[in-house]
Formats: structure tokens, C-alpha cells, sequence
């Protein structure tokens, strides 16, 4: 059933919305999908707090125009366009690269990091990026590591301490 013109610009301002706030966007092709492995990967977005919309060529272009994008045309997609945004920039990507590695019939069109259009191969590479928690994680083991290295250069001399005092013990026995 055709969307009426209400229900279309509700999917436009839904769309511009939220590649407004958005700070990474993900464009790939859902056509060729079954509906049950749609619905596994908008349980994952869901999990990962991702927004996923499904909108026409037309609208996609509407939405890049009113948001002053002019570096990519929506018309040379093939296929749908399946959005996907998130406010991390390398969740969506990953969440979607993730996917096409899974079923080959998705594939990635393009996105948007920062209100800017990138390429696929950039979205690409965002995908290989660490996620956020994993950087965390890495920065508090960085800050984390001068005092464990003291806390062993201090227990190192002590160690050394009680061997010099047991070899002395040993010789003198």
C-alpha cells in the first residue's frame, strides 16, 4: 500500500532529524533480506541504541538536500535505503559491516560522519575501528600502568631484600 503524503513527510522529518543529531550515519542496501533477518538486525541497533529507517530513494535525496549534502546522490543507490544512526561514530558502522559479513545480500552505499557525507570505504574503515567501551578500557589500563610499574619496583627490592637475607641465613647455617 502506497504511504500517503502525510506519512511521507513524516518519514522526512524522522530522517532529517535524525541525521541532524546523529553523529554518524550508516546508508546500505536491506532489499534481498527476509523479514526475519531484518528483524535480527534491528534487535541488534535496538541493543546498541541505533535508530534504523527505511525510506525511498526520493526521500533520502529530500532529507540530503534540506541538510545541504550535495556530495552524494541517493538516486545512484541500488536498491533501498536502509538509515542507520547512532550517537557513537563507529556503533553503526560497525553493527552494519558486522552484518554484511554475515549475509552478503546487504551491502553499504555510503554515510554520514559529523554532517558530512563519507564513502563506503570510510564507513568501512570506522567499522574496524575499537568501540567506545574498548577505548575506555584501554585508556584507563594507559593511566593505570606508571603506578602498577611502581608498585612493582617497590615490591621488586623487597623481594630482593628477603632473598640477600636468606642467602646470608643459608650461608651462615
Amino acid at each position: 500500500m502506497p504511504k500517503s503524503k502525510l506519512q511521507k513527510q513524516e518519514t522526512l522529518q524522522t530522517l532529517e532529524s535524525g541525521l541532524k543529531t546523529a553523529k554518524s550515519a550508516v546508508f546500505a542496501n536491506f532489499q534481498g533480506l527476509t523479514v526475519a533477518q531484518m528483524e535480527e538486525l534491528r534487535g541488534e541497533c535496538r541493543k546498541e541504541n541505533v535508530g534504523v529507517l527505511v525510506a525511498k530513494k526520493t526521500l533520502v535525496k529530500r532529507a540530503f538536500d534540506a541538510l545541504g549534502i550535495t556530495s552524494a546522490d541517493p538516486a545512484s543507490f541500488q536498491g533501498g535505503i536502509a538509515t542507520f544512526t547512532g550517537s557513537d561514530e563507529v556503533t553503526p558502522a560497525k553493527i552494519v559491516s558486522n552484518f554484511a559479513k554475515k549475509f552478503e545480500v546487504t551491502s553499504v552505499y555510503g554515510g554520514m560522519l559529523e554532517g558530512k557525507y563519507v564513502d563506503a570505504a570510510m564507513v568501512k574503515s570506522l567499522a574496524s575501528l575499537p568501540g567506545k567501551q574498548e577505548l575506555l578500557s584501554k585508556l584507563v589500563g594507559t593511566i593505570n600502568a606508571p603506578v602498577s610499574g611502581f608498585v612493582n619496583v617497590l615490591a621488586g627490592n623487597l623481594r630482593n631484600l628477603v632473598g640477600v637475607l636468606n642467602n646470608i641465613k643459608n650461608a651462615k647455617a
